[in-house]
């Protein structure tokens, strides 16, 4: 009978010191948990970092901890984001050319076509980078950027156009200029009295208040019907 006492008393006492063990060890594990400069820890071992996901596990009471590096973004994630700051770039250098907001330049097809011909020579009768003259470069723009197909020289585009005045030109419209004898010069008006053409000094942007343009204006062309 003493045995039998004696046997019942050992059990209920390791019993009791196991639990006290146990609940030890998940106090430590909170205690870590709830530090003020630890990484949260969630149940199933993982937890995320600035650096990527951490993972730990332990295998035969040994503790292993990985980093699994964040994932990249996508590329068309990347190219995009390049893509808005090339072209905020861009809006940002012509609008301060153009003396106008930012936020009016809208038309990204047209200014990013301009950036890319900005500068090319002028050669008479030449339609490539390696030299354009002034009907080439408004017939590519148009084309481009507008969908509109117009003939080849100044004089064949002012035939084509409806013929506006310069208070009602609209970004896109042909200028038309008479620099040689008639209508021997052409170009497209942007806004605020600027328009791009292909000058003798290459593809630039002028105003139509400059001197020499305004008096040898003739009239704006808008392109209505391409058939």
């Amino acid at each position: 009978m003493n045995k039998l006492v004696f046997v019942i008393l050992f059990l209920f006492m390791a019993g009791t010191a196991s639990n006290v063990t146990a609940q030890t060890s998940v106090n430590k594990i909170n205690a870590v948990g709830n530090g003020e400069n630890t990484t949260p820890v969630f149940i199933d071992g993982i937890s995320f970092t600035p650096d990527g996901i951490l993972k730990t596990t332990e295998i035969s009471g040994a503790k292993s901890i990985k980093t699994v590096a964040a994932p990249k973004k996508a590329a068309a994630v990347v190219e995009s984001t390049s893509l808005i700051e090339k072209m905020s770039s861009i809006q940002y250098k012509y609008a301060m050319m153009l003396g106008v907001n930012i936020e009016s330049l809208t038309n990204f097809s047209l200014f990013g076509f301009i950036d890319d011909w900005f500068g090319t020579r002028y050669r008479l009768g030449g339609t490539t980078k390696r030299g354009i003259d002034c009907s080439a470069l408004t017939g590519a723009l148009l084309l481009a950027v507008y969908g509109f197909s117009v003939p080849r020289t100044a004089k064949q585009q002012y035939n084509v156009t409806d013929h506006i005045e310069r208070e009602d030109l609209k970004e896109g419209d042909l200028v038309f200029f008479n620099t040689h004898g008639g209508v021997s010069h052409v170009g497209v008006y942007l806004e605020n009295n600027y328009f791009l053409h292909a000058s003798t000094h290459g593809v630039t942007i002028s105003s139509l208040d400059d001197s020499y343009y305004s008096k040898r204006f003739i009239c704006g062309g808008r392109v209505t019907d391409t058939e």
